[in-house]
């Protein structure tokens, strides 16, 4: 059984609105809210910590659901001082080799099947594993000028998504690191690279996406119909 640090204190600026994208309306809840159950309904979690911003008014105050402990605590400026504050906010029950999982509040249809997927990766691997996405789409890197300067071969390349799991004193160490020397790290996998460490990429399903824009809500509504009760 696993703990889970959801990083809900941004405001989501490239969205837009006066309503953090993480509470706008999904399907009749908030759309954190069906982040939190997807991941509780899985039977090796055992709780969520959300990192808020400090006097949060969107925030429900939910203390349970799906039957398993929702508690909360003061988030940062950056994803990663968040992820840092939620996993020192973890109950003192929660050993420091314990597997902790880090997952973006805006990717609410997250499937059962790739949180078991990465459970799996995580009883032989002796890192962590992140969920991601081969990419299949022709890659360019562009000039200063806006012109395509090359074509970047795909073959090795992979989307990060979410979860990512780490043992929790080693993604502490990780993100403690990446502060002292003044890294933002952009995702756990990123801190845990600069310690020398190559975490496992497990394939997941690009339904994982994480609403961004306002044409991601609609899609995120479409994937979250189609699923419908279920999440396999």
């Amino acid at each position: 059984m696993s703990w889970v640090v959801v990083p809900a204190a941004g405001r989501g600026a490239r969205f837009g609105g006066e309503i953090p994208k993480q509470y706008l309306d999904l399907l009749g809840r908030p759309l954190i809210e069906h982040t939190l159950r997807a991941l509780l309904a899985h039977p090796s979690v055992s709780g969520v910590m959300v990192a808020l911003s400090a006097n949060d008014p969107h925030w429900r105050g939910w203390r349970e659901l799906e039957g398993k402990p929702v508690l909360t605590c003061l988030g940062g400026g950056e994803r990663a001082d968040s992820v840092l504050a939620g996993l020192r906010a973890l109950p003192a029950s929660v050993p420091a080799d314990d597997w902790v999982l880090v997952h973006d509040a805006a990717r609410p249809c997250v499937k059962a099947l790739d949180l078991s997927r990465l459970f799996a990766a995580l009883k032989t691997d002796p890192v962590g594993a992140l969920l991601a996405a081969p990419v299949r789409d022709t890659l360019k890197r562009a000039g200063d000028d806006g012109r395509v300067e090359a074509t970047v071969p795909r073959g090795s390349m992979w989307r990060a998504l979410t979860p990512q799991a780490f043992r929790r004193d080693s993604l502490v160490r990780a993100l403690e690191s990446a502060e002292r020397a003044g890294v933002v790290a952009t995702d756990e996998a990123m801190a845990i690279e600069r310690l020398g460490l190559k975490p496992l990429l497990v394939e997941g399903s690009e339904d994982n996406l994480k609403v961004t824009t306002p044409a991601d809500l609609a899609v995120a509504e479409s994937i979250l119909r189609r699923m419908g009760d279920g999440r396999a």
